[in-house]
């Protein structure tokens, strides 16, 4: 909940913490490893979220919804782009819908921030955002993919009423070139970083590029990842793709 180096944003809010491994992206999630962290340290909110397995954290399916969180975006009284629960999935099926109302009221008075939701479950987020929600012009929703195994979250998150819609395909650690951009108006890319992190072939970037291309869909490329991610860089064909998507009202 605060500024981040998260390099498509401007700063984190955690309003649920917590979550579920879901898919072969979430092997080796940072956020597991950050919740442990953060339990040693002595920080209530992530007491009980994972455990040891392997010698490593690994999420319970504990979740904590933190009422108190709910009201730091009215604090800030600059204008930020904000990626909300990165310590989590706000549509996680354990997160009452209730609770999903109270995060987007907030989202709707505070319509000077950017809010950037990212699932593993567009699926329900659709379900979820279908039942009742408006459609917030600073509020951008999008799908995490890995890999073709779960290409299906793009024809899912094609379903869900959004301002804007945008995918991250990270860690990226297999072709994703079954699916298309259509309808997708940002994509991120990245490598997996960590001390596990399993890498990237080249092909699967040039692919997604080629599939921004054809869609006319904004391409940020994020990281090549790897044990030692500052090494790697970001250059892609010799340069920096930081582009964000233009949002039409």
């Amino acid at each position: 909940m605060a500024d981040t180096t998260i390099e498509w944003t401007d700063a984190t809010w955690n309003p649920v913490a917590g979550c579920t491994i879901m898919s072969a992206g979430c092997t080796n999630c940072y956020a597991m490893r950050m919740a442990a962290r953060l339990e040693a340290m002595g920080v209530e909110k992530y007491r009980g979220l994972t455990r040891k397995s392997g010698g490593r954290p690994k999420w319970t399916g504990a979740l904590f919804l933190d009422e108190k969180a709910l009201q730091i975006p009215m604090t800030w009284s600059r204008s930020r782009n904000v990626f909300v629960n990165s310590m989590s999935d706000l549509f996680h099926p354990d997160v009452p819908v209730d609770f999903v109302r109270k995060v987007w009221s907030v989202m709707a008075e505070t319509r000077r921030h950017t809010y950037q939701i990212l699932t593993k479950r567009p699926d329900r987020m659709g379900a979820v955002l279908q039942d009742g929600f408006d459609v917030l012009p600073n509020v951008w929703l999008g799908a995490s993919i890995e890999d073709g195994r779960v290409i299906h979250r793009l024809d899912e998150l094609r379903e869900v009423p959004a301002a804007l819609r945008f995918v991250s395909f990270e860690p990226l650690i297999g072709s994703v070139s079954a699916g298309n951009l259509k309808g997708i108006q940002w994509a991120i890319v990245g490598g997996e970083s960590g001390p596990h992190a399993r890498p990237m072939d080249p092909s699967w970037i040039d692919e997604i590029f080629d599939m921004c291309t054809n869609a006319d869909t904004a391409f940020f490329f994020k990281q090549w990842g790897g044990h030692n991610k500052k090494k790697t860089g970001r250059s892609y064909r010799g340069r920096t793709w930081d582009e964000m998507p233009a949002l039409i009202m």
